[in-house]
């Protein structure tokens, strides 16, 4: 009876580690923060609300401490949150005219042509890149993607946004201020017809379908690297050099050859979608893709990150039967030989 006994209180403080302890430390290094939400709109309204009610908190905090400093450092940030909901707000809605427009192909052919070529490549329609990685990364700060696939990256939604404004809908307003500006121009002062034309020929010349690799490279290889993992085909490495998107940036992104499995799959999930949510004041943008392209990222990190975890995972049980087989037959011996003794 001793021994289960003894089993029994290392079962229990098993449990109680994996179901209490082990969350409430997660919970304290990674805060819970709202899912990702697709509808960037609706999600920027709700976080801007958010940020307005932390700031009221940390106003009311600063107050009861009674610290003069504190304390007007607290009314600065509440405006500024209260003011930038109202620039997100003001936003999103001049946008809904370009996104509920339906597009003319055609002409979206001409304006993209001649507006974006001159930095952009569309590869798959005969414009190939003016410049190469290194030089564009050089001149833009990082180089610019091929439009070629943005159509299947990205949403309807999230295009006419950032054609229109990149900064306010990559979430990265804060970054370009006291004179420095987004590397793209926006086209705000462009008619919503027109932007929607954009946008529907952008759409109409995305691949159906591509693989995880494929969008992985279009979406985050401008920016990061892939040099750890097991890959077949080798290394990747980030279009932009080290200095350059080190300099735009504030710090070097990480490589993510192992982030799927030092970060998680809930913490990409929310990260990609916004990674306002999960470390404030970021320089990553949020990249907006749509939920079936970062998902087919998560995928990929997966493939190259943790190629093993189908084999782990299947082994995870058998293991566990394997234990509960061995403790049986540990202690059917122990009965038998030490059952004189006891």
């Amino acid at each position: 009876m001793r021994e289960l006994k003894i089993l029994a209180v290392v079962v229990a403080l098993t449990l109680i580690t994996y179901w209490g302890v082990e969350p409430f430390a997660h919970s304290q290094m990674h805060p819970h923060v709202s899912p990702a939400n697709f509808d960037f709109a609706a999600a920027d309204k709700e976080s801007a609300k958010e940020g307005i009610e932390k700031a009221q908190k940390d106003l009311a905090d600063a107050e009861k401490a009674g610290v003069e400093k504190n304390i007007n450092g607290a009314k600065v940030t509440l405006d500024e949150k209260v003011e930038f909901e109202k620039t997100i707000n003001a936003f999103w809605a001049t946008n809904e005219e370009a996104i509920k427009a339906t597009g003319d192909i055609a002409n979206g052919e001409m304006l993209v042509t001649t507006n974006c070529t001159a930095c952009h490549s569309i590869e798959s329609k005969g414009f190939p890149q003016i410049m190469d990685n290194a030089t564009a990364g050089s001149a833009y700060g990082v180089t610019p993607p091929d439009l070629g696939s943005a159509g299947k990256l990205y949403t309807k939604e999230y295009l006419v946004a950032f054609i229109n404004n990149p900064a306010l809908a990559s979430k990265t307003s804060h970054k370009f201020v006291d004179g420095k500006v987004h590397p793209m121009p926006g086209y705000d002062w462009m008619p919503a017809q027109e932007v929607a034309d954009m946008v529907a020929y952008l759409k109409s010349i995305a691949p159906n379908e591509m693989t995880n690799k494929e969008i992985f490279t279009d979406a985050c290889q401008r920016c990061h690297g892939i040099k750890y993992a097991d890959m077949k085909d080798g290394s990747m490495s980030a279009f932009t050099t080290n200095a350059d998107i080190k300099n735009y940036m504030g710090k070097l992104p990480p490589d993510l050859s192992q982030h799927i499995r030092s970060r998680g799959v809930d913490f990409l999930q929310t990260f990609i979608n916004d990674p306002q949510k999960q470390l404030e004041g970021t320089a990553m943008p949020r990249v907006g893709l749509s939920q079936e392209s970062q998902q087919q990222v998560i995928n990929y990190l997966e493939e190259v990150g943790d190629s093993k975890k189908a084999q782990r995972e299947e082994l995870g049980p058998k293991f566990l039967i394997y234990l509960v087989v061995f403790a049986i037959f540990a202690f059917l011996w122990k009965a038998s030989r030490w059952r004189d003794v006891h």
